[in-house]
């Protein structure tokens, strides 16, 4: 493509060069420049792109952009310069110009908030495809492009990353993208040149502390999402949170709100639960669904408003609903010997792990509730202590161990968490570093009919130890112990 087309619509500062040259690629990371390339420097929070312009030239970039002028355009010939006020935000315009803007030619839905976001665009995604749709999936676990699968690094990818990925979708004939929108995609404006025609809030409690500093600042970079859709698009709002209307207060979108509490557009009421699922009644029809959980209730009554708003038939919406499973690592139960049952759930946040524990404790009230959880290193500090708060409330036992300790030490970790305990919190918690060794101990200490939840890692099956990507599948684990006391 013309390198005068993929800068249109860019706040250009000015131009050294010709923009009358062939671009056949655009990178933002100078180890992928490959000869006649478009290289964007954009300012990191670990590096500056504009360090490493001088190794984008070496592997023969045609073309610079760059928020400053930088000493190579007085040495570089042959080579055009563009400058830009906010590389970021240009990066994101010539990404999508560069594959032909493919969010425009999809309908596509995202979902922010700080728990549900993976449930539910996974299950968006299955309903549009039983009914029949080809749709592409972005999201924590997995992308998707119709059925064919690759494996994701954020929960919001770069934004050529996701136009590279949208492009696929359309010649590959999808009509509709769900994608998750993280506060971090949004504040680093990976999404902002994308068109999107369908927004959900979800919910918003504790988490990314460590990088937005301030809840202020992270509600203000959830906000974002709904203060760039388009006059055509519709919001969809969870009015239950406190937040919700708050999302939408200068949105030019419809707003289209649901509750399982109050009066709403749509509205949802748990009937009856139990371990293998739910009877709900949404917008006044009954429907059974494999999920469980209010939690997963609110979720459920999302999906339908966002299917509503993309013109399924209600009726339709809820059978397919009804033949839903949840998505890989949410609330995933293995019945196991002496009728343990063991839940894995991705739950890394204070009020996902509340909803968790609080699913279970209301199905089995009378079964013994197990706790076993971790919280990652180099993340949000201050949410350990009130991880340590919400297993205390609900379990009967806990267990602290390892999640993904990164570069910090598994028992500095342990030792946050610890703090949070109450005297009587403590005396039921026990602290085994090795996760492996902890969910073990866990089965081992289940009285018959208990109920163990594996809280973090979810889908995951890997466990992140320094810089190296150990392999850790809980399933595997959990299948070996009941196998030995199967044979016991």
């Amino acid at each position: 493509m013309k390198l005068e087309r993929i800068t249109e619509g860019c706040r250009t500062v000015a131009v050294k060069g010709s923009t009358d040259i062939e671009i056949p690629g655009i990178c933002s990371d100078s180890r992928k420049v490959e000869e006649g390339s478009l290289f964007v420097a954009v300012r990191g929070f670990g590096a500056d792109g504009h360090d490493f312009i001088g190794k984008a030239l070496e592997k023969g970039a045609a073309a610079i952009v760059c928020e400053n002028e930088v000493k190579e355009m007085e040495s570089a010939e042959g080579v055009t310069f563009i400058s830009v006020e906010d590389s970021r935000l240009a990066l994101a315009h010539m990404a999508a110009n560069f594959y032909d803007n493919p969010s425009r030619k999809l309908t596509l839905v995202g979902i922010t908030g700080t728990n549900g976001k993976t449930t539910t665009v996974t299950l968006l995604y299955r309903l549009f495809m039983a009914q029949g749709y080809n749709c592409g999936l972005l999201s924590t676990i997995a992308n998707y492009v119709g059925r064919e699968r690759s494996e994701t690094a954020n929960t919001t990818a770069d934004p050529i990353t996701i136009n590279s990925l949208m492009a696929r979708m359309v010649d590959a004939g999808c009509e509709y993208c769900f994608m998750e929108v993280s506060s971090i995609g949004m504040e680093q404006k990976r999404v902002a040149a994308l068109d999107f025609k369908i927004g959900i809030f979800s919910n918003l409690t504790h988490d990314h502390l460590d990088y937005h500093k301030t809840f202020a600042e992270y509600l203000r970079c959830k906000k974002l999402f709904f203060d760039g859709l388009s006059p055509e698009a519709t919001a969809i709002i969870n009015i239950d949170d406190r937040n919700g209307e708050v999302m939408v207060q200068n949105t030019r979108a419809k707003v289209v709100r649901y509750s399982c509490r109050t009066m709403a557009d749509h509205t949802c009421r748990i009937m009856e639960q139990n371990f293998d699922g739910m009877l709900l009644r949404i917008d006044g029809k009954e429907t059974w669904t494999r999920l469980i959980g209010e939690h997963n209730a609110y979720n459920i009554l999302a999906i339908y408003s966002a299917a509503i708003a993309a013109g399924s038939d209600p009726e339709e919406a809820l059978v397919a609903i009804s033949a839903l499973e949840s998505a890989p690592g949410r609330l995933e139960t293995v019945r196991g010997p002496k009728g343990i049952s063991v839940v894995m759930d991705y739950a890394h946040t204070p009020d996902a792990m509340v909803n968790v524990l609080k699913t279970l404790r209301n199905i089995a009230p009378d079964n013994h509730l197990i706790c076993l959880f971790g919280c990652g290193g180099d993340r949000d500090k201050t949410k350990r202590p009130e991880m340590a708060r919400a297993a205390e409330e609900w379990a009967d036992r806990i267990i602290v161990t390892s999640d993904n300790s990164r570069s910090e030490r598994t028992e500095d970790i342990m030792e946050d968490i610890r703090r949070g305990f109450s005297p009587k919190g403590a005396a039921k918690a026990l602290f085994i570093a090795d996760r492996k060794e902890a969910i073990r101990t866990a089965v081992m200490l289940a009285p018959e009919g208990a109920t163990i939840l594996l809280a973090g890692k979810g889908h995951e099956t890997y466990q992140i130890i320094g810089n190296e990507h150990r392999h850790f599948d809980e399933r595997e684990i959990v299948a070996e112990v009941f196998g030995a006391m199967e044979q016991k």
